[in-house]
């Protein structure tokens, strides 16, 4: 015997309801496709302490889930094509497409993860979730700020819904067995991520 067969009907049947909206309400939460035209994904990485290195990936593509009326974030996912690092420098590019970094013959892409997020201001949340890289997966919080949601003002676009969103965060590459320079301190072990991206509502 359940412990439904305890509840009075009524009881039963208002848990059923409210089990149902919730279901649909999240499912219902409109999905966005990030625009792989408006994203940037860049990293700075020190070198030896003199400077940071300034790189980025020139392909990826992306999707969530938005609430706006709740502000709920669900079901992030980005994806990032190692082979297209790039940092204006070619033997560099070539050394981190290398299995002593990147490695992008065995592992090809990146991938960030995240079923929710923590709304820690108006505009402002926490998205904790998990990188993919090297085959392994650690976890990675990105701080991310919501910059506009309207309809797109540029003519000749077909007036899509368009949100906006600027996220910063960081990782140690070591935890993911990227050591190549780190003892010496020759390459930085932090990564600081830059993402800057406009997604369209599907």
């Amino acid at each position: 015997m359940t412990i439904l067969s305890f509840l009075p009907w009524r009881a039963w049947l208002l848990a059923a309801a409210l089990t149902f909206t919730a279901g649909s309400t999240a499912a219902q939460a409109p999905r966005y496709e990030i625009d792989p035209e408006h994203l940037s994904i860049g990293f700075l990485v020190d070198h030896v302490g003199y400077a940071k290195v300034l790189g980025l990936f020139r392909q990826a593509k992306g999707s969530y889930r938005f609430d706006e009326a709740t502000g709920t974030l669900s079901e992030v996912r980005i994806e990032v094509d190692t082979d297209s690092v790039f940092t204006n420098h070619r033997a560099r590019d070539n050394h981190l497409r290398s299995a002593q970094f990147l490695n992008v013959k065995d592992h090809p892409r990146m991938v960030f993860t995240a079923d929710g997020a923590k709304r820690v201001g108006d505009r402002q949340y926490e998205i904790t979730g998990q990188l993919e890289l090297l085959g392994q997966r650690q976890p990675l919080t990105l701080r991310a700020t919501w910059n506009k949601s309207s309809i797109y003002e540029i003519p000749g676009q077909g007036r899509p819904y368009v949100m906006g969103v600027s996220a910063r965060g960081s990782f140690k590459r070591s935890a993911y067995g990227m050591n190549y320079a780190v003892a010496n301190g020759w390459v930085g072990d932090e990564v600081e991520l830059i993402i800057e991206f406009e997604a369209r509502r599907q």
